[in-house]
């Protein structure tokens, strides 16, 4: 199977190789719009933002299936993590697929030209997709965005946890560490400091301390580091929340354990009837690493076992995709698996 025809099945996009960043504290505080909504297990609900006026279907194309999504724009260096938890149990919710897009360091997006967004159509940059780890964590490597009139710096995100429910909010950042860095850059940020406070601005005029993430200088690269703690509905677990459509009834696909794993790993697989069964693997940037033919298996539970050393490969993040073929048709699925840090 062509990596185009996996991703566009899985509704993956091209990946880059993880970098390792080290997790910060968010806010616990409660604003009036967050409190109301508050989970069993003390998470509170994202708000829900707009997905603002230059959103992308990011699923259509591949190549945003990637970590680091600045394409050379110039701007300085933010390490982005968001943590996604489950609102019944405030438990990491693994494989759900988080998209960010977001504004250069002028205030443009990429992908529209209208009078107000000029000479963009058909660009790419600051947009991409990443898949929830063991953690319930994404990483991305972009810019600290700019301003534009009448809002206040922010990121666009969207929490696509399955078929029917998908979370789309919008974060921003601690005024003073960000104005701080806009006086300090102003070679880049030649728009000079944010002239909008959240409480100004129409999306976080009702409660931003759940969308607003740290800012702290990066111990790792000449840049800053941002982490927010996303809550969605659902449950997060130390499985994965469940997403069948595609598996046409016909299997069930297990989480890799242990996960996080090291060398070895185990994928429990689960069959209807009497089927053909490949496993495909897939590095972070979307690429095919290596294949596992397990010929014609019998209906009923499976336990596939996995070792990196001996298919050459190192201990790192994965996908793995199973192709079932039987008399009903072909059907596929994904997960991630988590290398242990």
């Amino acid at each position: 199977m062509k990596r185009r025809d996996m991703l566009k099945a899985t509704g993956l996009a091209s990946l880059a190789a993880v970098v390792p960043f080290v997790a910060k504290s968010n806010s616990t505080l409660m604003d009036a719009h967050s409190r109301a909504i508050q989970g069993g297990g003390g998470c509170v609900l994202i708000p829900t933002e707009t997905a603002g006026p230059f959103p992308l279907d990011l699923t259509t194309n591949p190549f945003y299936f990637r970590q680091d999504v600045r394409e050379g724009k110039p701007g300085v260096q933010m390490n982005l993590k968001l943590k996604i938890l489950g609102l019944g149990n405030c438990l990491p919710m693994q494989n759900v697929r988080v998209n960010i897009w977001h504004c250069d360091k002028d205030g443009k997006y990429s992908g529209y030209s209208v009078s107000t967004n000029p000479g963009q159509a058909g660009l790419t940059y600051l947009r991409g997709y990443q898949i929830a780890d063991a953690n319930g964590e994404v990483e991305f490597i972009t810019i600290l965005p700019g301003w534009y009139p009448g809002r206040v710096c922010h990121i666009h995100f969207q929490v696509y946890v399955n078929s029917i429910y998908a979370a789309i909010s919008q974060l921003t950042f601690p005024v003073a560490e960000k104005d701080e860095i806009f006086l300090a850059n102003t070679d880049l940020y030649v728009n000079g400091i944010d002239p909008v406070l959240p409480t100004s601005d129409g999306a976080f005029v009702d409660g931003y301390n759940y969308q607003t993430t740290t800012l702290t200088p990066s111990d790792d690269v000449e840049g800053y580091d941002a982490f927010l703690e996303v809550t969605v509905q659902g449950e997060g677990t130390t499985g994965i929340p469940r997403i069948d459509l595609e598996t046409g009834g016909q299997f069930v696909l297990g989480q890799n354990f242990p996960n996080p794993y090291r060398v070895q790993t185990s994928i429990p697989l689960n069959l209807i009837s009497a089927s053909r069964v490949r496993f495909d693997f897939y590095d972070l940037n979307g690429k095919k690493v290596q294949s596992m033919d397990k010929g014609l298996l019998t209906s009923g539970d499976h336990i596939i076992d996995v070792n990196l050393s001996s298919m050459g490969l190192l201990s790192a993040n994965y996908v793995y995709q199973v192709e079932v073929e039987n008399s009903k048709g072909i059907f596929r699925q994904y997960k991630l698996m988590s290398a242990a840090k």
